[in-house]
């Protein structure tokens, strides 16, 4: 998708916050998370959720978010803990004992639902999950890198996130599509490819015209076919979820994996045959509009391979840099 141009334009910007992300704390500690519904699984919003432990005594709250999730980080491993959650007009709700340990050092709590205490003349209507997925990717296509550069293809609330409908896959690669940063970035790659003599297009402006449209057909081709029409029929989530915890292999393993495994609709992991479908796709359309020169298999497959290979490498870049680069998302609770 953006990949290419993403890595491209960061050589171009001052990166003055790499430095930054060098150490970590090197203790393990556990989260706890949930997210509060009613018996119908509709999402309630701004209940209070209270964490305890008795021994060692310890009680910390939180407001549930417009998503109804919560979460408790910084946790003690082999302490038992208990949740409790409150809302107006629901009854209360208590969790079983929850104790973090070295193997699960997250927890995730899948049964909150809360039950109105008593019938109630009003009606509360709560977000859908449809209304929920646009405010959150509302919200991502305010992510830009240094305030300029997109990044609205990662998800910081990833335990939190609603699955997105067709419309809103279509919509999201659309937007990174037009927007002027991506034009930018087509004419730096151009400009590299004008002056390495690649594709064998003529030299000169025709010639830069030529490899800027290519760049441009090969770019909207990997958004459109990897970032909407691939996951809307194969019901996959074409983002990049940020882990954010955890040690840096385990984090390094999950960027560099990404492009291979994705998140479905339904919240499970899944073979990315929508990320490997779009690079697969688009390194074939060039065969139609590259130099006879240029084309053949080696073409096709060799551009596959580099495509994958941005993804992999943007990954990283995203898991270990452009969170602290992007002023939107580190305003954002994560995981």
């Amino acid at each position: 998708m953006l990949q290419k141009y993403l890595i491209v334009l960061l050589f171009f910007c001052a990166l003055r916050g790499f430095a930054e992300n060098t150490n970590e704390p090197g203790c393990v500690v556990g989260t706890i998370s949930g997210t509060v519904v009613d018996v119908n699984d509709a999402i309630v919003p701004g209940a209070t959720v209270i964490l305890r432990c008795r021994c060692p005594w310890k009680q910390e709250s939180t407001i549930a978010r417009d998503t109804g999730a919560f979460e408790f980080t910084n946790l003690s491993l082999g302490t038992p803990y208990e949740i409790a959650v409150s809302a107006s007009g629901f009854n209360d709700w208590t969790s079983a004992p929850i104790v973090l340990t070295s193997q699960q050092t997250t927890f995730i709590l899948t049964n909150v639902q809360i039950q109105r205490s008593k019938p109630v003349a009003s009606v509360t209507v709560y977000a859908s999950r449809e209304q929920v997925a646009t405010e959150q990717v509302h919200l991502e296509e305010q992510q830009r890198v240094l305030g300029v550069i997109p990044n609205f293809y990662v998800v910081y609330d990833s335990k939190n996130t609603a699955p997105l409908s067709a419309k809103l896959k279509f919509q999201l690669a659309m937007r990174v599509s037009i927007d002027p940063v991506t034009f930018a970035g087509i004419g730096i790659l151009a400009g590299a490819r004008q002056a390495g003599g690649t594709p064998n297009y003529v030299e000169g402006a025709k010639g830069y015209s030529q490899r800027f449209g290519s760049e441009a057909a090969t770019g909207f081709s990997d958004i459109l076919i990897a970032g909407a029409v691939l996951p809307s029929l194969l019901h996959q989530d074409p983002r990049y979820f940020y882990q954010g915890t955890g040690t840096r292999s385990s984090r390094l393993r999950h960027a560099l994996f990404s492009p291979f495994i994705c998140r479905g609709d339904n919240g499970r992991p899944q073979v990315n045959f929508s990320s490997l479908g779009g690079d697969l796709a688009s390194s074939a359309l060039t065969e139609t509009y590259y130099p006879d020169s240029n084309r053949g298999p080696g073409l096709v497959f060799g551009n596959f391979a580099i495509g994958t290979g941005e993804r992999m490498v943007s990954a990283v870049v995203q898991e270990f840099l452009l969170r602290k680069l992007t002023p939107a998302a580190k305003k954002q609770h994560f995981q």
